[in-house]
């Protein structure tokens, strides 16, 4: 193998697995020593630079970045880094004065956002400290899309979701709110210079079975419901409630229910409990409320009497897998199962809704009624028009929203600078020795070894009746500093300065995970077979020095190393240096690279 190119940005990113799940790459180590600290408002403007809606995302996140922890790899539980991220909402000073600033001259830019929610407010974050004016149409009357209409208040309280939607709105957005966009012609006739579409998939499936027609009063569809109870059009519900579907949007509906009257609630659901879409944190929040949740139970009809609704009946299945390993849904010939209900809420999925932009604007479309788009620029085949968040690509979460819009903003940045689109900015890159002393490190590494820390619930007895009791509590900050130790510090790289290596093996010898190998060099198949713990995650790099004197090579596995600093502090050559990497990606404005 050659040597490994440690100035390439990705090649440390990737070992920092958490910043590298995330859609928005947050530099989460280093926010997470930042609450350790002490300094709230520090972390909080580290993920605000990044993910834009810390004290939202610390309590709706989908946490991809938490799967990927690798404190997961030594014991069950990854660190709590949604809940960290809440911390350092909840406790931060203010933040007005650390704002960046907008000119009160423009740049002559004018954006149209279509959408009000997480990725067109990301582009206006990001396009207006640039100078651009930026005009945002809502067809509702306040801001936030499916943060304020899908989210239950229980989940995210309405003071957060205000204060970090107007550190946007108060930065000169020009609001239209309750003007629903009808015609993406007229809107391109305004001469706007780019046009944004974040207007999410804002259409909730309904299941039609047999006796829909004469109970479709009763059968609600869940998103719509969820956002009638959020703008209280909806405050009550009947007292025996089923919800179709396993997503995360089917666990809010069925807590909501709850709250509003639904004293027998229950969630049916198609798959096996281990195939539910729903983030296993929420199941287990709705689980705790006392909702069953029935699996592999398949509707069949809407049972009416008199033009009403009153149950729902269902067939029993089991999962088989046919010759070429498809999942099948197989009756188990049981007794159909009948369940009582006045009120039906389907959570079965959402789609894309395009009928106000006409097919004669150049704007294509592909079969699933999503526009064609540019994956890497969210430009679309009218370089007018941009696309972001789940009109762009389909349903999907929060902060994948906010990376569309961050990558949406650069490239309309660079269209009405009339450059290259495909020309991307670098990321910000920073490689700097922790270095303190001969055994001393600018970083905390005696690590925890606590089990992760749960976060302490209000009771239910109180929650259950007011929709507006936020459920979790959050860390306080005694619980917060013990999370924080379990940080194995994933961003403080080992870094093997081969010219200073003696090769006398100690690094190898105090290495708890036995990462390290001096052997001789192969292809990349060999190698991993022949160091001392073979690296067989191949999602992982091995990190390869040059050739040393005795013509072997360092070879170590990033998968299984610690970030520990025993490799350093062992070395008597100091080849070995513990190196903080933090990488911050580039935001629209940002210097170009050159060719």
């Amino acid at each position: 193998m050659k040597a490994t190119d440690i100035s390439n940005p990705d090649y440390f990113h990737k070992v920092v697995d958490c910043q590298w799940a995330c859609p928005a790459h947050t530099p989460v180590p280093e926010y997470i020593r930042l609450i350790a600290a002490g300094r709230y408002t520090d972390a909080y403007m580290i993920n605000w630079h990044s993910n834009v809606f810390p004290g939202i995302l610390g309590r709706t996140c989908d946490r991809p970045c938490e799967p990927a922890c690798r404190r997961g790899r030594v014991e069950e539980q990854p660190v709590a880094i949604c809940r960290l991220k809440r911390v350092a909402a909840d406790y931060k000073e203010d933040i007005s004065t650390r704002l960046p600033p907008v000119p009160r001259k423009k740049n002559g830019k004018h954006v149209a956002l279509v959408g009000g929610g997480p990725a067109s407010l990301t582009v206006a974050r990001d396009l207006l400290p640039l100078g651009y004016e930026v005009t945002l149409f809502e067809k509702d009357r306040k801001s936030g899309g499916a943060m304020r209409t899908q989210i239950p208040r229980f989940r995210l309280p309405e003071e957060v979701l205000e204060e970090e939607l107007n550190y946007i709105l108060d930065m000169g957005v020009n609001c239209r709110f309750g003007e629903e966009i009808t015609s993406m012609r007229e809107l391109l006739e305004e001469n706007f210079d780019a046009v944004f579409v974040g207007t999410g998939a804002p259409l909730g499936k309904t299941l039609d079975l047999p006796g829909y027609q004469e109970s479709r009063e009763n059968v609600h569809t869940g998103i719509e419901w969820l956002a009638g109870v959020a703008f209280g059009h909806i405050t009550s519900i009947g007292r025996k409630v089923i919800v179709l579907g396993g997503g995360n949007t089917a666990m809010d509906c069925c807590r909501t229910a709850k709250r509003l009257g639904g004293e027998e609630v229950t969630v049916a659901v198609r798959s096996g409990f281990d195939e539910m879409k729903a983030s296993p944190w929420e199941i287990e929040d709705a689980q705790a409320e006392d909702i069953p949740i029935l699996n592999f139970h398949v509707p069949k009809r809407y049972i009416h009497e008199n033009g009403r609704l009153v149950a729902m009946e269902f067939e029993k299945v089991r999962r088989e897998f046919d010759a070429n390993g498809k999942r099948l849904l197989v009756p188990t010939g049981d007794a159909p199962v009948i369940i009582r209900c006045d009120d039906v809420l389907c959570a079965i999925g959402q789609e894309n809704s395009f009928p106000w932009v006409e097919r004669d604007l150049g704007i294509d479309f592909d079969q699933w009624d999503l526009p064609v788009l540019d994956k890497r620029t969210f430009q679309s085949s009218n370089p007018k028009v941009f696309f972001g968040g789940d009109a762009a690509l389909g349903p999907d979460n929060i902060i994948t929203a906010v990376a569309h819009g961050h990558e949406a903003a650069v490239s309309i940045d660079l269209f009405c600078s009339e450059a290259d689109v495909q020309q991307r900015p670098p990321p910000e890159t920073l490689l700097q020795s922790q270095k303190m002393g001969i055994h001393q490190w600018s970083y905390d590494n005696d690590i925890s070894i606590e089990l992760r820390h749960a976060v302490p619930h209000a009771d239910k007895s109180r929650t259950l009746k007011d929709l507006n009791i936020e459920v979790e509590l959050g860390f306080d900050q005694r619980l917060a500093y013990e999370e924080t130790m379990r940080c194995l510090n994933c961003d403080v790289q080992t870094v093997f300065s081969d010219n200073l290596c003696i090769e006398c093996d100690a690094c190898v010898d105090i290495c708890p995970t036995d990462c390290i190998t001096f052997t001789r060099n192969a292809e990349e198949a060999t190698l991993r077979q022949q160091l001392i713990a073979p690296a067989t995650n191949t999602d992982q790099d091995l990190y390869v020095s040059g050739e040393l004197k005795t013509h072997r090579v360092m070879v170590k596995s990033e998968d299984l190393c610690l970030h520990c600093g025993l490799c350093a502090e062992r070395c008597p050559t100091s080849a070995w240096d513990m190196r903080k990497f933090l990488l911050n990606t580039a935001k629209a404005g940002s210097p170009c690279q050159k060719p």
